[in-house]
């Protein structure tokens, strides 16, 4: 069974504008794939990514952009973020989650001052995380 996602509304979530709007979720963004680049702990998940993450970089920004609350850009170019059977093919076990999470987790204290905000946003990464992970 694949993991369903609850349509998120523009604007219903508030996350996106708390987190800059436009700019400050490329800067997680940017931020997250430095990191992939930089931890150790984050090469094998590296590994899974073409040398070149241009493509990546966009594809995390549009989804995270109507995830959070903004423009829903993946879902316009896209169609709905079907994460599940997106990264079916990559073998995403606790490890590889766990490797994502730490990159995230990191970018996100990082980039986010409020502290109820970044508690928010780690939550519902982990959940997001937890969904394609193989179990």
């Amino acid at each position: 069974m694949h993991p369903t996602f609850p349509k998120i509304v523009a604007n219903a979530n508030p996350h996106y504008q708390k987190l800059g709007g436009e700019a400050g979720v490329r800067r997680l963004v940017e931020r997250f794939y430095e990191l992939m680049c930089e931890l150790p702990e984050a090469a094998r998940i590296r590994a899974m990514h073409p040398q070149d993450l241009a493509h990546a970089k966009e594809k995390l920004f549009m989804f995270l952009s109507g995830w959070l609350g903004g423009p829903p850009l993946y879902a316009q170019r896209h169609g709905p973020p079907r994460l599940g059977r997106a990264h079916a093919g990559f073998g995403i076990d606790r490890a590889a989650s766990a490797a994502w999470m730490l990159c995230m987790t990191r970018a996100l204290d990082e980039q986010v001052a409020d502290a109820e905000l970044r508690a928010q946003l780690v939550a519902a990464f982990a959940k997001v995380a937890d969904s394609i992970t193989r179990h």
